[in-house]
């Protein structure tokens, strides 16, 4: 064992490259991902809930669009191929997940609309018309509220950011803190114990 986990910068527990498949809204997939990211064997049960359940983008969404905490990029390459005209911001702390983000975008024909970056790395004058995330839960509460602050006042005025949270993880909690917070939080779906929230302005 080591002490790597899925948000740790530069992980060092071995690659050992794999393929993961899904579908999506009729598509299949089928990314490059590797030991010392987040969900690394499957894509996580509240990816697919949320990639099920939330409003995927239409086509003529220009975006630009973020994936918080991308991991390997099922995501981001979900909201490429659904809207060809955005761009896709993905972001992750760690290294490793933003390389395969980069190769599994290219792998889907996306490479010019994807910008996989370190969080410091993405410009502070970019807005987002939609911010997706499974956020990390277990980077701890504290954590977890400074990520939401830092990057949901990014969306633009009539933006939305869809979450996913399982409910033995706080999703309910969540929700209540983001409308303390002043956000408009509307708990779009429940399914397999996990909470879609649609939060926004």
């Amino acid at each position: 064992m080591t002490g790597d986990h899925y948000f740790t910068a530069e992980p060092s527990t071995p690659a050992r490259p794999r393929e993961v498949e899904f579908s999506v809204a009729g598509r299949d997939y089928t990314l490059s991902s590797a030991g010392g990211v987040f969900s690394a064997d499957r894509l996580d049960p509240g990816t697919a809930v949320l990639l099920r359940k939330a409003d995927l983008p239409d086509a003529d969404v220009a975006g630009p669009l973020l994936d918080l905490g991308c991991g390997f990029g099922p995501i981001t390459c979900v909201l490429a191929t659904v809207a060809p005209a955005a761009t896709v911001w993905a972001v992750d702390v760690n290294e490793r997940a933003r390389a395969l983000t980069t190769g599994n975008a290219a792998r889907i024909g996306a490479a010019d609309r994807v910008r996989a970056v370190a969080p410091d790395d993405l410009p502070a004058d970019v807005t987002f018309a939609q911010i997706w995330s499974n956020p990390p839960i277990h980077i701890g509460k504290a954590e977890l509220h400074d990520l939401l602050r830092r990057w949901l006042p990014r969306l633009t005025p009539n933006g939305v950011a869809w979450l996913v949270v399982a409910r033995h993880l706080g999703g309910d909690s969540l929700h209540r803190w983001l409308v303390e917070q002043g956000w408009q939080v509307e708990r779009h779906a429940s399914q397999k114990g996990y909470r879609v929230l649609r939060v926004t302005r």
